[in-house]
């Protein structure tokens, strides 16, 4: 069996896998409460012969779909958890909630799911067509909005004994995945005060809240004295009530620290720590440091990102129609300060062919060509749990176009395409570049020993999970 037949059996399986996503889609379930999305992927790979394991590393909705037997052993990453306050009908440009202040698929990871399942799927028939030695192993893998699932999992040795894996990500690009990532730590600190009449007895109070707007401003001035490549953000969760006439005696500030490197964000961590001991001093009021995860810097795998390349092009561009398209449209003009993606990319194109081959795709509606591939060590803005992953095994990742050019991420825009048609194409496109580079693996050793030894060289000492032990994850505002 080939690759092509490898396409045609994910194509012959594309109304299904669409209609899982559009299910998947239709649940919006948050980090950790993903019951309903863990196990409809799961029932599908049951139903594809996969030996399935369910909630492993002690996380309800975290699984496993295995299949072959013996080496190589090659991971394939999938995601199913939605954002809070994204809920919007599909199929439309307007902004119309479906369920007010619901959750939706912001970040598209309903297809992410099922695109990686698609690819687990074609690998399988690969495996039961050729008799190769290998194993696939489907993770499904919960809570990557605010959760760092992956993380959880890697200090649980989930991936422990893959030679490599593979994810991918809708966008509005096509493109091979390369650079790093911000590692991060999610901390919530909660103090504690004494309430009192604000009037007539304001003495006897200890305010929390004064406490979290010391803290606050400690943090800000610490700003200045940090790596300009770190983000500090924060959000007040708990503001001791609405009774201005009280003494608030609880409150809490949610902290998200975020550097290119595991120890630059610990080493902030710890003092923002500091900054919120002294807040408690200064006020009199007790502090309780609640460590919810964190996640590591990704390690970039560039001998994985060429094998990627390679099955972007072979794999091919989806047929893109006039509907996709004036969709593409309507979508990009009810975007507010829209910036067209295209325009950035030529801005960073050096080679003046690129430049070329870019400006006639200025103005496009849907990004439908191949974003040029330059291997990268720079960190991303944001932060991906895969990251942990890379710390364990060489991992690669790659970008499909499943929305408008120029979409913002964990926007309403991004739900409302979510089960387009452009959305399901681009999904399984994602699932034929993923089996593709899968299949390059098990015939090619030579491509994963030069995997492995990259990797070998960027890890030095190996991984170390940034979540203390004894940290367990669960929803946000679960109680620990």
């Amino acid at each position: 069996m080939d690759k092509r037949e490898v396409y045609g059996i994910i194509d012959a399986a594309g109304e299904e896998l669409a209609a899982l996503s559009d299910t998947i889609w239709g649940y919006a379930e948050l980090a950790f409460r993903e019951t309903r999305s863990a196990g409809a992927l799961a029932d599908a790979l049951e139903r594809e012969g996969f030996q399935v394991e369910r909630g492993i590393a002690g996380i309800e909705t975290a699984f496993l779909g295995r299949y072959g037997s013996g080496r190589p052993v090659i991971g394939i990453l999938g995601e199913f958890d939605a954002l809070s306050g994204l809920s919007q009908k599909a199929g439309t440009a307007v902004r119309e909630a479906l369920e007010p202040g619901g959750a939706g698929h912001g970040c598209g990871h309903n297809m992410f799911g099922v695109g990686s399942l698609a690819a687990a799927i074609g690998v399988k028939r690969y495996l039961e067509s050729t008799g190769r030695s290998g194993t696939v192993v489907y993770y499904g893998t919960p809570g990557e909005e605010g959760g760092s699932g992956k993380a959880f999992m890697a200090r649980e040795g989930a991936f422990d004994g893959l030679d490599a894996a593979v994810a991918w990500h809708p966008s509005d690009q096509n493109a091979v995945m390369t650079g790093s990532s911000l590692a991060n730590v999610q901390v919530a600190y909660h103090f504690t005060g004494i309430a009192a009449h604000a009037a007539a007895a304001p003495h006897l109070g200890r305010s929390a809240l004064d406490a979290v707007e010391l803290m606050n401003m400690g943090v800000q001035f610490l700003r200045e004295h940090i790596i300009p490549e770190a983000r500090v953000h924060y959000a007040i969760t708990n503001s001791g009530g609405f009774s201005p006439n009280v003494v608030q005696p609880e409150a809490e500030v949610l902290y998200l620290i975020r550097a290119p490197k595991n120890a630059q964000v610990q080493e902030i961590y710890e003092r923002v720590t500091r900054i919120a001991k002294g807040a408690a001093m200064m006020t009199d009021t007790e502090l309780t440091v609640d460590f919810y995860k964190a996640c590591s810097n990704l390690i970039p795998n560039h001998t994985l990102e060429a094998v990627i390349e390679k099955n972007l092009a072979e794999a091919g561009l989806p047929d893109y129609t006039d509907a996709d398209r004036a969709f593409a449209a309507e979508i990009q003009r009810s975007i507010a300060n829209f910036s067209d993606p295209v325009a950035g990319l030529i801005a960073k194109a050096a080679a003046p062919e690129e430049k070329t081959m870019l400006s006639g795709h200025l103005g496009t509606a849907i990004c439908d060509f191949f974003t040029p591939y330059h291997p990268s060590e720079t960190a991303m803005p944001g932060s991906t749990d895969v990251g942990d992953v890379s710390w364990v095994c060489p991992t690669a990742q790659v970008n499909t176009a499943c929305y408008a050019a120029g979409t913002p991420g964990h926007s309403w825009q991004l739900v409302a395409q979510g089960k387009a048609p452009l959305a399901h194409k681009a999904m399984l496109q994602a699932g034929k570049v993923l089996a593709g580079t899968v299949i390059d693996l098990l015939e090619d050793p030579a491509l994963l020993d030069a995997a492995k030894r990259e990797h070998a060289e960027a890890v030095g000492d190996g991984y170390r999970c940034p979540i203390p032990a004894g940290v367990k994850p669960r929803p946000m505002g679960a109680a620990r």
